[in-house]
């Protein structure tokens, strides 16, 4: 019995916990998962766009993502030549300094290939001929992706990404769609989101209620059509009179599909699934709802629908006060800040 008891105690060591996929730096934010179904899983979050407070947004979702639910989270963020998150970087050159416009720039993007899931916060971004490469190179692995709001306009020029000789369109071919126009009025509606009746059972909208968020609609494709024959949409977006939750939909404005799933089809025939939300703004993101739903389209896009609880936590880990959208920076105090202030 003495030589057998000091097998029987090793076998209740504790094994060390996993190490986080990507290593600490200046340059990006990391969140190591505690415990949850996601333990094991990486999940890449990145923003870099200049309206909706994405900087703000993505950390407060990798806090909870992490938290809560064990996925190890990495965020990473545009910045400017200094190194600073900086949402006030130009899109377009101005007009005669073409020369002097800068592209945008994203550290890290090399981690992408170690993650089980990107979330995509992008809008018009002119990025380095490598960084869009890292991109396609994730979107063309047949890995899952996410995008939110601004997404669907991501990127400013193609991307280098071609299948049987033809261009990809990022928005229309990949997402489902892209940003046509505002359907009402920016910055003076808001949204109430409408779970589709036949789609309520999906997985994707386990425990999922009250959607509302104070940006508006977007149209994503011409009046008179539909969404793409690939996309199912999950919730309509019917815009209201005001920012207000309990404010009157605007009846003279029709809904538009707000969340919608697809497949993509890669250069190589493998199936990514597609989750895409044109909701997501800082505030809209203070809504439960969304978040759940953002939160099961994870689970679901990495093949966990099976862990999908509809109770599990989405609350906000700490504090969270996402400035106001928009583009009126000083007003709004909007300035360049170091990765490190978003932590």
């Amino acid at each position: 019995m003495q030589k057998i008891l000091p097998l029987i105690l090793c076998s209740f060591i504790a094994l060390p916990a996993l190490a986080h996929p990507v290593p600490d730096n200046a340059q990006w934010l990391t969140y190591s998962g505690g415990d949850g179904p996601g333990k094991g899983k990486h999940i890449v979050l990145i923003s870099a766009e200049q309206e909706y407070r994405s900087e703000q947004s993505m950390p407060m979702l990798a806090k909870i993502l992490s938290t809560h639910h064990g996925f190890d989270c990495t965020v990473l963020f545009g910045v400017n030549d200094k190194g600073e998150v900086d949402p006030t970087m130009p899109v377009y050159p101005e007009k005669g300094k073409e020369s002097e416009f800068k592209p945008h720039h994203i550290p890290g993007l090399e981690h992408l290939a170690s993650a089980d899931l990107v979330i995509f916060f992008t809008r018009l971004l002119t990025l380095p001929a490598t960084e869009n490469e890292l991109i396609v190179k994730y979107i063309d692995s047949g890995k899952p992706f996410i995008a939110l709001r601004t997404a669907n306009h991501g990127f400013r020029g193609p991307l280098p990404y071609k299948i049987n000789s033809k261009q990809v369109n990022w928005g229309v071919d990949v997402l489902g769609g892209t940003f046509l126009n505002h359907h009402g009025n920016w910055h003076a509606d808001s949204t109430r989101g409408n779970i589709v009746p036949e789609q309520k059972d999906h997985p994707i909208l386990s425990g999922v209620s009250d959607i509302w968020g104070n940006s508006d609609v977007y149209r994503t494709y011409k009046e008179g059509t539909s969404l793409p024959a690939d996309c199912t949409a999950l919730v309509w977006g019917q815009p209201l009179m005001g920012r207000k939750h309990d404010d009157e939909p605007n009846t003279k404005l029709e809904p538009l599909p707000v969340a919608w799933f697809k497949t993509w089809q890669t250069s190589e025939g493998k199936s990514a699934r597609v989750f895409h939300s044109t909701m997501g703004s800082g505030h809209d993101l203070e809504s439960a709802g969304l978040r759940r739903m953002i939160i099961n389209a994870i689970y679901w896009g990495i093949g966990m629908e099976a862990a999908i609880s509809p109770t599990r936590s989405v609350d906000i880990v700490g504090a969270y006060a996402p400035l106001e959208s928009g583009f009126n920076y000083q007003e709004l105090g909007v300035v360049p800040k170091p990765v490190s202030a978003y932590k």
